[in-house]
Parts: structure tokens; sequence; C-alpha cells
């Protein structure tokens, strides 16, 4: 665990434990987010933030448009998601100049965004957490939503028009279920019902009151 960072969001300055909350895909890490939010903790979806920058008029759509070309910018100059995912889906190296352009933009702005925060600790959901060193410094503590590779698999399908090739190449661009486990400060395996995620997230939460208040005692 880093040492926690002071925020300065204006005239008033607070001590802010952060967790950043991770998952392979269809591992259940929109269900915890939505459980911790009903705890009234402020949550920071990365994944909204990217979505924000590429939507329409968005600020990395010009970047994207110079590097990628107009064919992958839509007629109300949003980015093309499903000409852009078959792009990347079929070559490594243009995934890599996408998130080259999109990760310092959603840093960015989710350290804006924790200025703001007002719960007693903050959760940052980053699906890459450990793909990626920029929320080292930002990070107090890792939190993996653990499942079956088969539940991810079947999840993913459910929710999406995702083929199961298509599924299987993101869970290979992410890190190997054992490595993210070992990386882990704190696991929940959401391989049962939604009761029991909520339970595990409430004992959870105590647990991160907890530290927050320790650390504003030190």
């Amino acid at each position: 665990m880093h040492t926690l960072v002071c925020f300065d969001p204006g005239s008033v300055t607070r001590l802010t434990l952060i967790i950043g909350l991770t998952g392979g895909i269809g591992s259940g890490k929109s269900s915890a987010c939505k459980i911790f939010q009903e705890l009234g903790i402020d949550v920071i979806d990365t994944d909204q933030i990217s979505h924000e920058l590429t939507q329409s008029n968005g600020q990395a759509l010009t970047a994207i448009r110079d590097l990628f070309g107009k064919e992958y910018i839509t007629d109300d100059n949003a980015l093309d998601r499903v000409k852009m995912r078959q792009l990347i889906f079929n070559d490594g190296t243009m995934r890599t100049k996408l998130e080259n352009i999109l990760h310092p933009l959603i840093l960015a702005e989710t350290s804006k965004r924790i200025r703001f925060c007002k719960s007693t600790y903050v959760i940052v959901a980053v699906p890459l957490l450990f793909e990626t060193k920029d929320y080292d410094c930002l990070i107090h503590r890792s939190l993996v939503i653990d499942c079956d590779e088969q539940l991810q698999i079947n999840r993913t399908m459910k929710r999406s028009h995702l083929s199961v090739e298509e599924i299987k190449s993101i869970m290979k661009a992410q890190i190997s279920r054992q490595q993210r486990l070992e990386k882990a400060d704190n696991i929940i395996v959401n391989n049962q019902s939604l009761s029991q995620l909520r339970e595990q997230i409430f004992r959870l939460h105590q647990n991160y009151i907890q530290i927050s208040a320790q650390n504003h005692q030190k």
C-alpha cells in the first residue's frame, strides 16, 4: 500500500484513500461499482471517462483522427467504435497506439475528479490496472473482482454482441487471472449471486472505512 496523497480541490485539503478496482472482462466490475455507490462511496469509472473522451466532439477525437484517419470518425464527430474494435482486434500495434492517446487523458481526468470526491474513500475502476503503471502513484490499495473464466465468457456473451473469439482475444490482452490475483491487496469472488457479491462488498466496505479512519489519525 502506498503512502496516502493529499489532494487540494481549492481551499480544502483532504487525505483520500483510493481503491483501484479491477478484474477480467465479465467478472462483475460494474455490479461491484454499483454496490459501492449504494453504500455512498464515490466511484470513478475509467471506462466511462474513455467513452466521454471519444463521444461526439470528445477531447481525444482530434488525435485519433490525425493518427488513424477520418474513416474512424463518424458523421457526428465521434469514434466509430465498431471499426476501431475491428482494427485493434487484429493488430496489437494499433491497440497500443490508441491506448497511448487515451490513457494519459483518462489518468488526468481521473486525478481531477478525485479532488472533488467527498466519500470516506474512493473507488477508481480501471480494467487494466495491473497492465499499466499509470495508476501506481494514485492507487493505495487494489481490489480484484474475480470469477471463473468460463463464467466470464458466458456473462460477456449474454450482455454484448461479442463472439467467443473476440472475448478470448480481450482476455488474452489482459494479464492472466493468476497474475491478477497475486497482485491484489483484496479479492472478491463473484461466482454466485448478486446478494453474495453485496455481502462481500459490505464487509470490505467496513474494512476500508477503518483503514481510512486510521490514516486520518496519523
